[in-house]
């Protein structure tokens, strides 16, 4: 979505550690703004530890001690759960503090306005309380300044200049130090054994710890690994969004076309274009007339302009074109036909109704599938009926785009599954995801049109079962007399239409109750036959020894 935008802009303290990321997904320079006064705060080497039961208890002794000499502190903690660890250790030392992390988020600001008074003790995770300066009470800066205690590395180096950043503001006093054992995730994932290394060699025993650049460059190249992989991981994502981000273009593009009915007739006309060249090319190559005549049939409800020998003896091109006029010619038609008898009935129907009524429900159909769009009443006579066809395109448009774009994005999203099986092969999975995705997006693409145009050309207005245009007005309902069923032409339909007489539901129903009920003949059988009696079949014998012996 950022890169939708012509222009890119914006601002943060920790943007600098991810300068090539906003270079290569957005093209954004990362310009350093000196700060307002020179930065004073004490950042320390980092304090590491073999065991998180030694950091913690070192985290807590300094804490006891930075507070006895009144300075405010700020702890850091990665997760809520070591947030409210360090507060029960800090209950049995009988030290007051406030724990700011997600469940406490009414009470953030009070807790942040506090952090700053002299003693007060403030637990945070490393999300929590963002965006607010602390503000120092009266004599934290002769007693140095805001203590922040990192309680752990993040795998981010941003995370972690944030919390820095919490102390030393607009050149305050303040100091900040991070503990670190090698049991934290950062560290056993991806520093501990060179570390551990380090204690090992130095001969180090519990409870003791090391403090030196070197651990703490250590410390920092890990998370650039880390930071690596994340950037990897989502650049990778970027790439494969890519590809279906220029399909999604094409398809809204469409889409849009269709809703607010700009070029909507222009994509008819190529869509028409498209499959009849489709159907040529594909057909010509076989020589197969009889294929291509069923296949017109099936989707435009109609014959060839041309016969076989003209359909072997001339060139695809001009194929292509008398087909395509041919198909043009009928569809323009059929237009005009459905707007000349359906304006009559709006006319009618706006002469008894027109202060009352706004829109019309019209129901078309193409014989399987069934559509039920809105016209507004007075627009469709001012128009001829053009409105009709054009909302009939509009709706029809819209829902076949949506239902294959939702099947399509389906289809990718098993694809993009799949490929991944391609490093099995030494092949790159993006390279085969953006060949078979576009295959994919061509079949669809064609789909989309075939079934556009089918629904177009065999649509007509619903004449059967009394499924007839509806008024959307609060009057009793009305429902058409039953006419016999015409199946000869779409004139004689139209006819019916035209001439249907409209009752009230209330009248129908009364001359229903008057009809003769034709009452229930009862069933005929035969007289019953005793087991001991002489079969009916005039052999003699009885019955249970004759036809009755398997009863």
């Amino acid at each position: 979505y950022f890169r939708m935008y012509h222009k890119l802009a914006g601002m943060t303290g920790t943007a600098e550690t991810e300068a090539g990321e906003f270079w290569s997904i957005y093209k954004l320079d990362v310009v350093v703004i000196p700060t307002n006064r020179d930065i004073v705060r004490d950042d320390r080497q980092d304090m590491v530890y073999k065991t998180k039961k030694e950091k913690y208890n070192a985290v807590i002794d300094d804490i006891v001690t930075l507070t006895a000499a009144g300075r405010p502190i700020l702890v850091g903690t990665t997760s809520v759960e070591v947030s409210e660890l360090l507060s029960r250790m800090l209950s049995l030392r009988k030290i007051k503090h406030n724990v700011l992390n997600a469940k406490q988020h009414q009470r953030e600001a009070d807790i942040v306005a506090e952090a700053g008074q002299a003693g007060t003790v403030t637990i945070a995770t490393n999300m929590a309380g963002r965006g607010t300066d602390i503000k120092l009470g009266e004599g934290v800066k002769q007693s140095g300044g805001l203590a922040i205690i990192g309680t752990e590395r993040h795998e981010s180096r941003r995370v972690d200049r944030q919390l820095r950043g919490r102390a030393g503001r607009q050149g305050d006093p303040g100091s900040s130090q991070f503990y670190v054992s090698l049991e934290d995730e950062l560290m056993r994932l991806f520093g501990s054994e060179r570390i551990a290394g380090y204690m090992d060699r130095l001969g180090m025993k519990e409870g003791e710890v090391i403090q030196h650049s070197m651990i703490t460059k250590s410390i920092e190249r890990a998370q650039k690994k880390v930071e690596q992989n994340n950037f990897g991981v989502r650049k990778r994502l970027l790439e494969y969004d890519d590809v279906m981000n220029s399909q999604r273009e094409v398809i809204y593009k469409r889409r849009r076309n269709a809703l607010y009915g700009d070029r909507l007739e222009n994509d008819i006309i190529n869509m028409l274009l498209d499959t009849t060249e489709d159907l040529i090319t594909q057909h010509h190559a076989n020589q197969d007339f009889d294929g291509l005549e069923l296949e017109v049939l099936k989707t435009f409800a109609s014959d060839l302009p041309f016969d076989g020998a003209i359909f072997k003896s001339e060139k695809p091109e001009l194929l292509m074109r008398m087909l395509y006029d041919y198909l043009d010619d009928h569809y323009k038609r059929k237009n005009q036909f459905i707007s000349e008898r359906a304006v009559p009935i709006f006319q009618q129907i706006f002469n008894d109704h027109g202060d009352k009524v706004g829109n019309i429900i019209v129901p078309f159909t193409d014989g399987i599938k069934s559509i039920q769009i809105h016209v507004p009443l007075e627009k469709a006579l001012q128009t001829g009926g053009q409105t009709i066809i054009h909302e009939y395109e509009k709706s029809v448009t819209l829902t076949i785009i949506d239902d294959h774009w939702k099947e399509h994005l389906r289809e990718l999203d098993e694809l993009r599954q799949s490929v991944q099986n391609a490093v099995f092969e030494q092949k790159d999975p993006l390279l085969i995801y953006k060949f078979e995705s576009f295959k994919l997006f061509e079949l669809m693409l064609g789909k989309i049109g075939r079934d556009v145009l089918s629904m177009l050309f065999k649509g007509h207005i619903a004449t059967n079962d009394g499924e007839e245009m509806e008024e959307e007005i609060e009057e009793p309902k009305q429902v058409r007399r039953p006419q016999p069923r015409v199946k000869t032409s779409r004139e004689n339909v139209y006819e019916q239409i035209s001439q249907a007489e409209y009752i009230n539901a209330d009248e129908e129903e009364e001359a229903q109750d008057q009809r003769p009920v034709p009452r229930p003949q009862p069933a005929r059988v035969q007289p019953k036959v005793g087991r001991n009696d002489l079969c009916p079949c005039g052999s003699g014998k009885k019955y249970k020894n004759c036809h009755g012996a398997n009863e």
